[in-house]
């Protein structure tokens, strides 16, 4: 993608996401998310995460009520929940996202996992469905596609906030798949972005700055992961910031 051309993100998506399988990308991170909260005791649910001022509890109950946003789009049903947020006084992201934890602070902790686990069962296997086709979203419709890879990533994300083990022979490869849908998604949310997969890396440019990223830094930079800052500088990486 080069700096003031439209992004076509059919062709990023034909270039970046083809190889990729995102309803085996979901239920891999799910599995590994489900196996690891199923060991916890409460020492364990009470451990603090990459989430500022969240424990475990609270990531596993964010990520329960983030299931009610994916079953308002798979349903049809974005008004209704818009009706029921605006009544909690819910008005943006970061405010649902408080919501969600809140509503399941004081609930045990394996009914949080099982609500979630069931939650996130049902999107995989209504998204995979519909694959090919659209669903209403709060942006409009879009592809149920490229939604599975937008979960898939965010499982990945907060898995690895969660602390949740990685087999190594896993690891190169979902680092691999990481680092192309985060192109993917960069493409599509910052335009203004020159991004541009390399044989070293990720070549990334803002204006007159420019870095090349190797995928752990790419994918740590866009979800707003700590990343070394003389490897980054720190203007590059608000401007890379996706959440």
């Amino acid at each position: 993608m080069t700096k003031g051309e439209p992004v076509d993100l059919e062709a990023v998506a034909a270039d970046e996401l083809s190889e990729l399988d995102p309803f085996v990308l979901m239920a891999d991170e799910a599995r590994r998310i489900d196996a690891f909260a199923s060991t916890l005791d409460d020492t364990g649910w009470r451990s603090p995460t990459g989430c500022d001022g969240w424990d475990r509890h609270d990531l596993l109950a964010h990520l329960a009520g983030s299931e009610q946003y994916n079953h308002a789009c798979i349903d049809d049903a974005i008004g209704e929940l818009m009706t029921e947020l605006s009544a909690a006084g819910v008005s943006d992201v970061s405010s649902f996202n408080q919501w969600t934890v809140a509503a399941r602070r004081g609930a045990p902790h394996d009914r949080v996992l099982d609500e979630w686990r069931a939650g996130a069962a049902r999107t995989l296997t209504e998204l995979e469905a519909r694959d090919g086709d659209e669903i209403p979203t709060m942006v409009g419709p879009y592809p149920a596609r490229w939604q599975a890879f937008h979960l898939a990533a965010e499982l990945a994300t907060h898995a690895d906030d969660l602390g949740v083990p990685v087999a190594e022979a896993e690891r190169s490869g979902r680092l691999a798949w990481r680092a192309r849908a985060t192109r993917f998604f960069l493409a599509e949310s910052r335009p203004e972005l020159e991004v541009t997969s390399t044989g070293g890396g990720t070549l990334v440019r803002v204006g007159d700055l420019k870095a090349t990223l190797d995928e752990r830094t790419l994918v740590a930079a866009a979800n707003g992961r700590p990343v070394d800052p003389e490897r980054l500088a720190p203007s590059v990486r608000e401007a890379m910031v996706l959440m």
